[in-house]
């Protein structure tokens, strides 16, 4: 019996998943570290030899820290793009150097998101080299541009966390845009907000239905919205805005500077000179995430998305809890589309939101499910959009198809290189039938 027993115990997994012939292979983690220690070596010889040892790469940067009429104004940091990239390349360097050998453990992710952002300081610096170039106005643009990704994302995980898929987000910020901008261009801007959330929720709940009570395919179904809020806000903008303009000209909610905190530099410009979306969206961040782990309905939430059947046998209304949160994921998403329109471009446009509502969802999985998570996560998507802006100003010579790409393509690294593995609700997308 221990003899039999033996190959069994030689082929486990103590030895890293080794076969019977004693080749040991790496398991996925293994390979994964590997793989970034590679990412990290490619970009510091991509730093040294185009960013530091590039044309034009001798020539000064100048970052501007203020806006004009900033009280600190003017608030100026100039570089050497060469002197930065090849401190860069090294500090990228070393890292791939430990990575590749010992590696960083639980580290990794941050250790890589830290790299990126080495990467993208000494682009900057390259793109700018020779030119002044307002480092506070893209991180500005930053901010505001996160705000509908963010309430998309905040929409995704109030949904998720109760196990209901929310592939119809981007039809939802669409058509409360929709919505926000008629409301706004005729009863103000206020009541278009309401209006824009009631909007948003209206389609939760056709969601909820469809998918809770009906039990249709939760994909098919935000398929469904999408392709509905194209079609009918596509047809609506073009026989309805086209022709009778008053209705597509809101006004546009005003910044509100905070006394005192206004005037800290750059901060104050990044945070406290917004308008009320991006207000409203740090309190919905900090409330859910509140409401989620340290109340009673969090604990409920998370019950039904983790384990419906056991929540159920313990007495909480699991269907009544998938109903509201997907209801209130949807006005969250509602809030979004008006801050597009209300609070960002003053006007509706036919399929304005171009996939910032997938993006939402790429930031609830980049956060791993939680909010603070899908707030950071939709500045590091806000960034490449703002960065996307900014560096057709610079005129680099990087083709301007390229530039229109970037969002996308920090979408797709973020997902599939930066998280590794994030586990979402354990009965997401199940539907759930009481006995």
């Amino acid at each position: 019996m221990t003899s039999a027993a033996m190959p069994s115990d030689i082929g486990g997994s103590d030895l890293g998943g080794s076969d019977l012939g004693g080749e040991v292979r790496a398991t996925p983690e293994q390979r994964r570290a590997r793989i970034v220690g590679l990412v990290e070596l490619a970009m510091a010889m991509f730093v040294l030899f185009i960013f530091a040892l590039g044309e034009g790469s001798d020539q000064d940067a100048t970052f501007k820290l203020a806006l004009p009429r900033d009280r600190f104004e003017p608030l100026d940091w100039t570089v050497n793009p060469q002197i930065v990239g090849i401190g860069i390349a090294t500090v990228l360097a070393v890292l791939a150097g430990v990575q590749l050998t010992k590696g960083f453990g639980s580290r990794a992710n941050l250790i890589l998101g830290g790299a990126m952002a080495l990467f993208i300081f000494a682009f900057l610096a390259w793109a700018a080299a020779g030119q002044s170039f307002s480092l506070i106005g893209m991180l500005t643009s930053t901010v505001v541009l996160s705000v509908p990704v963010t309430l998309g994302g905040l929409a995704g995980l109030m949904c998720e966390r109760v196990a209901v898929i929310n592939i119809g987000i981007e039809g939802q910020l669409l058509t409360s845009a929709f919505v926000g901008t008629v409301v706004g261009s005729t009863w103000g801007s206020w009541t278009a907000v309401v209006a824009a959330a009631l909007a948003g929720a209206l389609l939760g709940w056709v969601l909820a239905v469809l998918s809770i009570k009906y039990l249709v395919d939760q994909i098919v179904v935000g398929v469904a919205i999408n392709i509905f809020a194209l079609g009918l806000t596509s047809f609506l903008s073009g026989r309805v805005l086209s022709t009778n303009p008053q209705f597509n000209s809101p006004d546009r909610f005003r910044t509100v500077a905070i006394p005192w905190l206004e005037d800290i530099p750059m901060l104050g410009n990044l945070f406290f000179k917004q308008n009320v979306f991006l207000y409203g969206t740090i309190l919905l961040v900090v409330v859910i995430h509140f409401g989620l782990f340290h109340t009673r309905w969090g604990l409920r939430s998370r019950a039904v998305g983790e384990h419906p059947k056991a929540a159920d046998t313990v007495g909480i209304d699991v269907l009544r809890i998938r109903y509201r949160n997907v209801i209130l994921g949807g006005a969250i998403a509602g809030f979004g589309g008006a801050a597009l329109t209300l609070g960002s471009t003053g006007r509706f446009e036919e399929n304005m939101t171009a996939g910032v509502g997938f993006i939402g969802l790429a930031a609830m999985i980049f956060g791993r499910w939680r909010p603070m998570g899908v707030l950071g996560a939709a500045l590091v998507f806000g960034f490449a959009r703002a960065m996307q802006q900014k560096l057709g100003i610079l005129g680099t010579n990087i083709p301007s198809e390229f530039l229109s790409m970037a969002p996308y393509i920090v979408t797709i690294v973020v997902v599939a290189g930066l998280i590794g593995h994030a586990r979402p609700p354990a009965a997401d997308g199940q539907p759930y039938i009481k006995d």
